[in-house]
């Protein structure tokens, strides 16, 4: 398949995913069976940047795909320092860069503390959901780099027990579901059932608010003949990554996913060791990107992905293998 069509592309972006940087020595992840190397991930953001930035045909946007600091920071008490460590690298990036939350995100910060940070790119939003008065914003925008192209950052932890208060309605709402799939005392250990395995902790999901929102997004570009990417930090697709990952309510997704005929790719992190599948029944492409985090020092895992009218080509450096997502 030719991964370099004779035609400029309409427009260009970066992928990187689970930086997770701390100033801590190497570890392991929680089954200690991969290796983790929380200092050595800044100089692969770095190489990323750097990459980019030197890039003949510099990328229109960055999406950075969640757990951009690690959870030991808060238990160093190192949350700030470390987000400005690896914002400040951001600083001489080219491009706009939207930023996704995921788990690591919300160890560190509350889900009002993150609103309120740099992280926070919805000021780059197009259209986002209303608020429901007395309750945390979701965090969830769509913007169009390009005519014809709309993009959407989804929050996958809008139905969580990270970043709000035990007192909050939302999180005894989240603690009532969880507790119907996962009886362990430490809720970070999944239940037994491989079907329920993703009711963990670390997962969460999508509120009935925020895809009635969403719902809105895709029916416009459904209207308007639109290609729609849509990123989140949870991948959505069994095929893709492993149980253990998914969203909650990833079905829930995928049904409005399937519903409309506009979406041809959805992005997101979280699993680190990558995924991707292709739905049969809809054409669109499941892509869950590499993580930093568990990338030996010595390779990389960042990706750029050009644009044109029937394609996605994402070009892989290090972990991330080229790809070409067809339009159906």
């Amino acid at each position: 398949m030719d991964l370099c069509p004779q035609q400029p592309p309409l427009f260009t972006f970066g992928v990187i995913a689970d930086v997770q940087y701390a100033d801590i020595d190497d570890g392991f992840n929680f089954t200690r069976t991969r290796k983790r190397y929380y200092r050595s991930s800044l100089q692969l953001l770095k190489n990323a940047l750097k990459s980019w930035s030197e890039s003949a045909v510099k990328p229109d946007f960055i999406l950075q795909l969640g757990d951009l600091i690690d959870g030991f920071n808060k238990l160093h008490g190192a949350s700030q320092r470390a987000l400005d460590t690896v914002l400040r690298e951001f600083g001489s990036c080219p491009a706009k860069v939207h930023h996704v939350w995921g788990n690591h995100e919300f160890y560190n910060f509350s889900r009002s503390e993150l609103m309120r940070s740099p992280l926070d790119s919805s000021l780059y939003a197009d259209w986002r959901p209303r608020g429901v008065p007395g309750e945390d914003d979701i965090y969830a925008y769509q913007f169009s780099p390009f005519p014809g192209f709309t993009f959407v950052v989804l929050d996958a932890y809008d139905v969580s027990l990270l970043g709000r208060l035990q007192s909050n309605k939302q999180y005894n709402n989240a603690m009532n579901l969880i507790r119907l799939y996962n009886k362990n005392e430490d809720l970070n250990c999944p239940p037994g059932l491989q079907c329920h395995s993703r009711f963990t902790m670390f997962n969460g999901g999508f509120s009935q608010e925020q895809l009635d929102w969403l719902d809105s997004v895709l029916s416009v570009a459904d209207e308007k003949q639109e290609r729609v990417t849509i990123v989140s930090h949870l991948p959505v697709h069994p095929d893709c990554t492993d149980s253990v990952c998914l969203a909650w309510n990833h079905d829930d997704l995928l049904a409005m996913i399937r519903s409309h005929s506009c979406v041809v790719c959805y992005m997101a992190g979280h699993a680190h060791n990558g995924g991707y599948c292709l739905d049969k029944d809809t054409g669109v492409h499941h892509l869950t990107v590499d993580g930093v985090i568990e990338t030996h020092p010595d390779s990389d895992a960042y990706g750029t992905v050009s644009v044109y009218p029937d394609r996605m080509v994402l070009r892989g450096n290090g972990k991330i293998m080229d790809r070409v997502f067809l339009f159906s």
